[in-house]
């Protein structure tokens, strides 16, 4: 049995972190039932595509179920409020419309409803407005740059993502100590400040005078960055412990001061050691560097492309948590399970994401009771997809 059996979660969603974190539920055991509208919302269509169609879809909805229908019309949303209720767990990221709490919480006063926003009073941000206000893109990427540098992972929908997936569990648990059920509200910015802070850069705004720097490539307060081999492989090294820096002296034939056995010295005086490290790497296949590197317990690894993780990444062929899908009209490939491991229950094989609607008579006979001639009916006028 898995670890979240017996849970059913009603996503409705768009965008990252909504669908994520009913990925995330999925992939441990719960029922997650998506709703979109009847022909696919916003996105149904985004990139990266493969034959026309969505792997981003595909990647975000692995698990679920899939319903459409028309929740502009009086009868969807009657349907979409019903379903909410039945289920009793909500998670969303979409204007409350149909989704009321107050609507909800006089259907069934034990619901629990996970509810994501941009911004904590509800106004609409994204994980790359909210990045641009919290500050990082001032402190990515060269050092003699001006202006800011975006990012290209999400990291807020991430963060957002799978902390919805935890406080739904939380808010289930206390539901189940207590009876009650509670509207729970996360937004992208409150994600990006909590983060911001637990790092230490509000304090260090306070406290500080000067502006952190721009480092470029190396890594901020400690000795890391990346280096290019002589066959033309990048490659990243650190050495955040006495330990790892012992290992790389010793691997690469380096001889510091006792000082650079301290973080913030091998930091501050980053310079030497790459004036020695550089071209000893680029006198080296990445071949010969990763023996000598592995043989010393080094802290490193190779950069790569997409393509290259595939290649040669074993994990992505050996590890349990990839298994081989086939998603219909798309294609075939090593999709993702839980990466969580549990001791007491085993981990799910990754399955395909559902065709857009494909359990709508299935959730609302299994969930609602409707019997074929009311599907037929709701089919009949363009309600349910």
């Amino acid at each position: 049995m898995s670890v979240l059996a017996g849970l059913r979660v009603l996503e409705v969603s768009a965008f990252v972190a909504a669908p994520l974190g009913g990925a995330t539920l999925a992939g441990m055991g719960a029922d997650v039932i998506r709703v979109d509208p009847v022909g696919g919302g916003i996105d149904r269509d985004r990139w990266p595509l493969h034959a026309g169609r969505s792997l981003y879809w595909a990647g975000l909805n692995q698990g679920k179920r899939s319903v459409t229908l028309d929740a502009r019309s009086a009868r969807g949303r009657e349907l979409l409020a019903a379903l909410a209720g039945a289920v009793g767990t909500v998670l969303t990221n979409l204007p409350a419309g149909a989704l009321s709490w107050e609507e909800l919480s006089a259907r069934r006063p034990d619901l629990v409803l996970v509810a994501i926003t941009g911004n904590p009073d509800g106004s609409a941000a994204v994980d790359y407005t909210v990045n641009a206000a919290a500050g990082w893109p001032f402190v990515t990427g060269p050092a003699e740059l001006e202006g800011p540098v975006n990012h290209v992972l999400p990291a807020w929908d991430v963060a957002t993502g799978f902390l919805a997936a935890a406080a739904l569990l939380a808010a289930d648990r206390h539901r189940r100590l207590t009876g009650a059920g509670q509207r729970v509200g996360i937004s992208l910015a409150d994600v990006a400040l909590a983060v911001t802070a637990h790092l230490g850069a509000v304090a260090e705004a306070v406290l500080e005078a000067e502006p952190r720097p721009r480092v470029g490539n190396d890594t901020y307060g400690t000795l890391g960055r990346d280096v290019r081999t002589r066959d033309g492989r990048h490659l990243m090294v650190l050495a955040l412990t006495p330990r790892q820096w012992r290992s790389l002296c010793v691997a690469v034939g380096m001889d510091f001061p006792a000082e650079f056995v301290r973080e913030d010295v091998r930091f501050q005086r980053r310079t030497e050691v790459w004036a020695v490290l550089e071209p000893w790497v680029a006198g080296r296949t990445l071949a010969e560097v990763a023996d000598a590197f592995d043989r010393h317990e080094v802290l490193w690894g190779p950069y790569r492309t997409f393509q290259q993780l595939v290649a040669e990444e074993p994990r992505l062929r050996e590890n349990p948590m990839f298994a081989e899908i086939e998603q219909p009209g798309v294609g075939r490939w090593p999709a993702t399970s839980s990466p969580v491991q549990f001791g007491a229950a085993p981990r799910l094989p990754p399955r395909r994401a559902p065709d857009l609607g494909e359990h709508t008579a299935e959730v609302l006979t299994e969930v609602l009771g409707l019997g074929r001639a009311e599907l037929a009916d709701l089919r009949t006028q363009r309600i349910i997809g």
